[in-house]
């Protein structure tokens, strides 16, 4: 029987492990004490399994090389990880935004899950060892060598070690000195879903403030690059949240991030809006006339920013006055700095060039006897379930097509 090796235990690696046990004897390599480290934190350790969403509506979600996963998700689709799941026991439950979870909302459901699949297909589980280089001659592997020196040999290896982000779980950019030695191309790194640092010292006094059904947009020299609706959060160095961090692929150097914290208005109905609050506050300071309009958090901020005296009747405020807090209101504009580093970015954009890659079989087109899975190739999706989906339909058809 053919032998297959997986190196990286995550759900790339382990899905890898658990398609090509139907067929060949495999062997799966993790570097960690145990499998699916990443795993327990994702979600916030709760594990966003997939999105409920059509599948056909995923493309949308992943800016990364959508185009190459095209197969692969069709393939193995977000019905097919739910059913699997369920099916080993774990009731799902979806939640806001098609978000897919454990009914308990632990992670550690999905991994044991998982482990006891590998368990059921007698995948032999070879923990605390790290792959230190492939041997590779004419566009074949030969052997892997370990930290320790000893050598692996197989008919097969598919490479899961994921990225660069969280090197705490063993994301240490393994799998890219493997491709390179193997001939790949790595296309540049880089955060992506991490939060982005502001400029501005305003943001220091918003620390910890939460906003929702706002509408962020990032753009450069008046060209649009993103821009998207939900939650976000400032920190004590800039900006985070969902829409943030979806967003923060796109950022480049220059970039203006711009915040509409009423979105659902038109400047002239916001215009009305606070001509209202502020007949209802008429004989008050302007700083006591926004309670109602922002969070108490936020006032002190846009007051500075407007250059309004703060402590001004609010009867004798000019129209100019309104006109600079309406602008304000839906066009907070703040200078973005870079982001976080990427070992606090939840995936990384780039990796293995997609087109050295057959994106139906995950094969190398360069080594004859190596597939690829997960993080490690240059793609990423959005938060929301997408990567985890990429990671488990890509490890499915790389287990499912050693042999085509």
């Amino acid at each position: 029987m053919k032998e297959v090796v997986v190196i990286g235990g995550g759900p790339a690696g382990m899905m890898a492990a658990i398609a090509a046990a139907e067929k060949y004897k495999v062997t799966l390599i993790d570097r960690n004490e145990k499998l699916g480290k990443k795993l327990y934190i994702t979600g916030k350790g709760r594990c966003n399994v997939t999105n409920a969403k059509d599948i056909s509506e995923f493309f949308d979600y992943i800016p990364g090389n959508p185009n190459f996963l095209y197969s692969s998700l069709y393939s193995y689709t977000n019905n097919d990880v739910m059913s699997f799941f369920e099916n080993l026991g774990v009731p799902l439950k979806v939640e806001r935004g098609d978000r897919v979870f454990p009914k308990s909302d632990k992670s550690s459901d999905i991994i044991n899950a998982l482990i006891r699949e590998l368990d059921n297909k007698n995948v032999s589980i070879v923990l605390n060892t790290r792959i230190e280089k492939i041997n590779v001659k004419a566009g074949f592997i030969q052997n892997l060598i370990t930290e320790k020196g000893d050598s692996i040999k197989a008919d097969y290896f598919i490479i899961c070690t994921g990225g660069l982000s969280y090197p705490q779980t063993g994301s240490t950019g393994d799998g890219y000195e493997f491709a390179k030695a193997a001939g790949h191309n790595i296309k540049k790194t880089k955060p992506s879903l991490v939060p982005i640092e502001i400029k501005e010292d305003f943001v220091k006094e918003l620390q910890g403030l939460s906003l929702k059904n706002v509408e962020l947009t990032l753009y450069k020299n008046k060209k649009v690059l993103y821009k998207e609706f939900g939650e976000m959060l400032f920190t004590h160095y800039g900006i985070s949240g969902p829409i943030v961090l979806s967003g923060s692929r796109f950022v480049e150097k220059d970039v203006i991030a711009s915040i509409n914290l009423k979105p659902a208005l038109t400047e002239e109905e916001l215009d009305k809006r606070i001509q209202r609050d502020f007949l209802k506050f008429t004989n008050k300071d302007f700083k006591n006339s926004l309670n109602e309009l922002l969070p108490q958090k936020l006032i002190d901020t846009i007051i500075k920013l407007s250059n309004i005296d703060e402590n001004k009747k609010v009867n004798s405020i000019t129209k100019q006055e309104r006109k600079v807090l309406v602008q304000l209101m839906q066009n907070l504009k703040m200078n973005v700095k870079g982001l976080r580093p990427i070992a606090e970015a939840i995936i990384t954009a780039g990796g293995v060039d997609t087109h050295e890659v057959d994106p139906s079989s995950l094969k190398s087109k360069v080594v004859s006897n190596m597939s690829f899975a997960g993080e490690i190739l240059d793609v990423d999706g959005y938060t929301g379930g997408f990567n985890m989906q990429i990671a488990l339909s890509t490890g499915y058809a790389a287990g499912k097509n050693i042999e085509e």
